[in-house]
């Protein structure tokens, strides 16, 4: 079944580097970034993962826990974890799913049903549409899908970014234009009728055409 923005975040029991987790009860009331990887010891994901553990400060000052998935079993992930420490410099500082089964990659739709039970024989290539970022919210529903081919890296400063508009507008009612960053203006959402935007922005807005106001962005 493919997921989409908007589903509840199918819940799951699984083991992971860091003990055997129920996803919803791991998530709390966090957000989440769930990442996905083909195989174990890829060069790409690599990169990826080392990246992630670098930056995992910027998660965690935005209250957003990360996991990641492979379809390999735990004990491959541990010994992939010394290679990504060595070529990337930071091993995976949270934890990562095992899928043997591709269990977990059907249930989010990341493999067709057709694809067996078992990782065991099959190539990256075979895996190649386990690559997708799940940003969930604490109300355990899909806020963000992204795709990403296996020769493509994945910006995880752009899932910053998302995370950043996400929790902004989960707060207040105004939505974030192309390219926004924290702090820059924003644009007043259309649910909110021009009587009421008086009331919330008192000063006023600029308006180049009635259907965008644009307002400094509420503190957060």
């Amino acid at each position: 079944m493919t997921r989409m923005i908007g589903d509840v975040a199918p819940d799951f029991e699984a083991e992971t580097t860091e003990g055997r987790i129920r996803f919803h009860d791991w998530i709390g009331d966090s957000w989440c970034v769930l990442f996905s990887h083909p195989k174990d010891f890829t060069p790409v994901c690599t990169t990826e993962l080392g990246y992630m553990a670098r930056i995992k400060p910027e998660f965690d000052r935005r209250n957003v826990k990360i996991i990641g998935l492979s379809v390999d079993p735990v004990e491959s992930h541990a010994r992939w974890a010394n290679d990504i420490r060595d070529t990337q410099g930071h091993a995976p500082n949270f934890p990562m799913i095992g899928d043997p089964d591709l269990s977990i990659s059907k249930l989010y739709g990341m493999l067709p049903a057709s694809a067996g039970s078992t990782s065991e024989g099959r190539t990256p290539a075979d895996n190649q549409t386990v690559r997708n970022v799940f940003v969930i919210g604490p109300d355990k529903r899909i806020k963000l899908i992204l795709v990403y081919p296996m020769t493509t890296g994945r910006n995880f400063d752009e899932v910053l970014r998302v995370i950043d508009s996400l929790q902004l507008t989960a707060k207040h009612r105004v939505a974030t234009p192309v390219n926004w960053k924290a702090g820059d203006d924003v644009i007043i959402a259309g649910s909110v009728p021009d009587e009421e935007a008086r009331t919330i922005y008192p000063d006023g807005w600029t308006a180049p055409r009635p259907y965008i106001r644009i307002v400094p962005q509420p503190r957060m």
